[in-house]
């Protein structure tokens, strides 16, 4: 059976609910999926005073573990236009995998999280294209899989490099029905795509 793990990172639970919908998802789907967050580089102290709410009781994810999936959906929160501090963390404590290529063939996506529009969504996910190029992990983008990627009529997040959310600034703003549409749809893109390779067909 096809293994698929959610890795995500979350300050204000914007991208833990993007990573139990994806979840949610990629299990309708009938693969073997799992959740994990990556490590917390912040202090205790730092955290509290940046008000952030307890993390959530999901395991956290080692760069060993990876070799037991097939596929990753990784849900990253947006720095200047790039992954967080805590990603970025976990990506370079994967040396020893890269050394043997242990994650050569399979494969990943993303879905982010910005504070705003033009917060970096796309170079997000640009940017963590080269991971996955020295690691021979194959990048699956969302494309235009749905209409709803199209609309105009609303604020919206996403696009043909992966669904996500908008935040707001100040981290109000909460996933919106649509934005949560399109992850589910993102994740049964995904694995779709890594079943046809797992299966053979």
């Amino acid at each position: 059976m096809t293994k698929i793990a959610v890795i995500y990172y979350s300050l204000y639970s914007h991208c833990k609910t993007l990573a139990e919908t994806a979840l949610a998802s990629a299990k309708a789907d009938g693969v073997d999926a799992e959740i994990y967050q990556v490590a917390e580089t912040l202090s205790d102290e730092i955290l509290a005073k940046m008000h952030a709410p307890p993390k959530a009781d999901y395991p956290v994810i080692t760069p060993a573990k990876l070799t037991e999936f097939d596929g990753y959906i990784f849900v990253i929160p947006t720095r200047y236009g790039r992954a967080v501090s805590q990603f970025s963390a976990f990506f370079d404590a994967t040396g020893g995998l890269w050394a043997t290529q242990a994650l050569s063939k399979k494969f990943a996506t993303v879905i982010t999280s910005t504070g705003t529009q033009h917060g970096g969504q796309e170079t997000t996910a640009l940017t963590t294209v080269p991971f996955f190029a020295h690691h021979g992990i194959i990048f699956v983008p969302l494309g235009y899989a749905h209409p709803d990627i199209l609309r105009m009529d609303q604020i919206l997040a996403g696009g043909p490099w992966g669904a996500g959310t908008l935040a707001g600034a100040d981290g109000s703003r909460q996933p919106s029905e649509v934005e949560l549409s399109l992850v589910d749809v993102h994740a049964k893109h995904f694995v779709g795509v890594v079943n046809q390779f797992v299966k053979g067909a």
